[in-house]
């Protein structure tokens, strides 16, 4: 499917099929969801099916997480009206910060910090990523918001794989994700049947 076409029927996730495979090896993410943001439609269809269970609850602020959590971040805080926060890797910010460490999807050991100056006891903050594989990250920015006395929402991104930290937070928080029932599995097994037919 060309990256600007639009199928006629736009079921919940149709615009999954548009992420690209892979092609560089193990030492890159399993595939790249980015190539969605490129269609209007099923970036504005992707972020509607993360905010819909969020609706009826209070919402202060939606914080995205560095980088590619950036990008959906501000798409759903421009769709809630609500104002967005960065969640940066160590380093980037030149302002008073608290970090929180963590193990990456890669395993790499890393930093990621926020600013002193918004976040403060009672912000209720709906926390955004592209992607959750281990857990890992994203639990660093739950323990992050937390750590300032703000309140997490929920939990959005594209996918939720059932990992053990993807399951822990299904588990403790409320989320959103955009994968039907019945591709669940083959996210779990970090193959999409869509990437038969990638290119062709």
């Amino acid at each position: 499917m060309d990256v600007l076409d639009l199928p006629v029927d736009r079921h919940k996730g149709w615009y999954l099929s548009l992420m690209a495979p892979n092609i560089k090896g193990p030492t890159f993410a399993w595939l790249d969801p980015s190539r969605l943001y490129c269609n209007s439609k099923a970036l504005a269809d992707c972020v509607k099916d993360l905010t819909n269970p969020f609706h009826k609850d209070t919402i202060d602020l939606v914080a995205g997480i560095d980088a590619m959590g950036f990008i959906l971040g501000a798409s759903v805080a421009a769709v809630l009206g609500k104002g967005f926060l960065a969640v940066r890797k160590a380093g980037h910010l030149c302002v008073a910060t608290e970090t929180q460490n963590y193990t990456d999807y890669t395993g790499k050991e890393k930093t990621m910090e926020v600013r002193l100056d918004v976040l403060n006891p009672g912000t209720r903050v709906l926390l955004v990523d592209q992607w959750i594989e281990t857990g890992g990250t994203m639990k660093a920015a739950i323990q992050l918001v937390e750590k300032l006395g703000a309140t997490v929402v929920g939990v959005a991104a594209v996918a939720i794989e059932n990992t053990e930290g993807g399951k822990w937070i299904k588990e403790n928080y409320k989320f959103s994700h955009c994968i039907p029932e019945e591709l669940q599995s083959q996210i779990d097994r970090k193959s999409l049947n869509s990437f038969n037919n990638f290119g062709n």
